[in-house]
């Protein structure tokens, strides 16, 4: 899987809003009713998440559910070619 793959670019910035607020995966899974291993395999790029549960776990963050698409490349202008 390529580091710019959105499932993996989805699931660092859901870990890293769920980190933001102090909250373990354990603590987002009971606040959402979204599995723990499930989380854990979104925040590994290894699922690829429905709308509805992308909007779950923003409201349960108390986010805009855009702001879970707020990705940092890890080499910024590696898709520019021209």
């Amino acid at each position: 899987m390529q580091e710019d793959d959105p499932r993996r670019l989805f699931g660092r910035r859901l870990a890293q809003l769920r980190k933001a607020k102090g909250w373990s995966q354990e603590r987002l899974s009971l606040e959402s009713g979204i599995a723990r291993s499930y989380l854990g395999g979104i925040e590994r790029g290894q699922r690829n998440v429905a709308l509805l549960n992308i909007c779950k776990l923003a409201e349960t963050l108390e986010i805009p559910a855009g702001e879970l698409f707020v990705f940092q490349h890890s080499s910024p202008g590696a898709a520019a070619g021209s």
